[in-house]
């Protein structure tokens, strides 16, 4: 083989590779992204739940114990998430596009969000799992449309928790060979993390 050839061979292969870094690359930040408008999603969901959920607390339908229970719990929510500087998904984007903080936010909810989300769902679940008081609050119009709000918002909320869940799991996938880590592909992006809290609807509710 002639030094040209070699040459040649050399380019094309060193061309290759570069061609596998920048696929990879992108493949990777399509992934990342997707992580972050499937986050973005689920806090929507969990903001709607927490409206919901104060709404049914002031209805008057509750009584009064449960209500002030219910209250706690979301008003719990709304100060974790004003302290940790939390933003609804549309506050965050310009024309759908993630703003360059949260194109790196990568690291799930904080900790003390999903407690106080997990907490909700405790108290929400001791208040509603008893049917005779879910027939109760059906009973008046009003009372079946806060109960069929709470579901279709708490539904969602656990839909878009394991599209995230899934989402987190194809870019970890795709970050953990050696490849990936010795190429530096994720660049500084920190690792993906899941949202693990209790999202558990209770029975009363469950499948409406």
């Amino acid at each position: 083989m002639s030094w040209s050839e070699a040459a040649l061979l050399t380019v094309v292969l060193l061309g290759l590779a570069l061609w596998w870094v920048w696929v990879a690359a992108s493949r990777l930040d399509r992934l990342h992204h997707k992580v972050v408008a499937s986050r973005l999603a689920l806090q929507a969901q969990l903001d709607r739940r927490v409206r919901t959920s104060l709404d049914l607390a002031s209805s008057g339908l509750l009584d009064p114990a449960s209500s002030v229970l219910v209250a706690d719990a979301a008003f719990a929510v709304t100060a974790t998430v004003e302290r940790s500087g939390e933003q609804d998904g549309p506050a965050e984007t310009v024309d759908g596009v993630p703003s360059p903080a949260e194109a790196f936010a990568l690291t799930g909810l904080p900790v003390e969000r999903e407690r106080a989300e997990s907490a909700l769902s405790v108290t929400l679940r001791s208040v509603l799992e008893d049917a005779e008081a879910v027939s109760g609050l059906r009973a008046s119009v009003p009372g079946d449309e806060l109960v069929d709000d709470l579901a279709a918002s708490w539904y969602r909320a656990q839909l878009a928790r394991r599209f995230h869940n899934e989402a987190v799991a194809q870019a970890q996938r795709a970050r953990r060979p050696r490849r990936a880590r010795w190429l530096r592909l994720a660049g500084r992006a920190p690792w993906p993390q899941t949202v693990e809290l209790d999202d558990q609807m209770p029975d009363g509710i469950d499948g409406v």
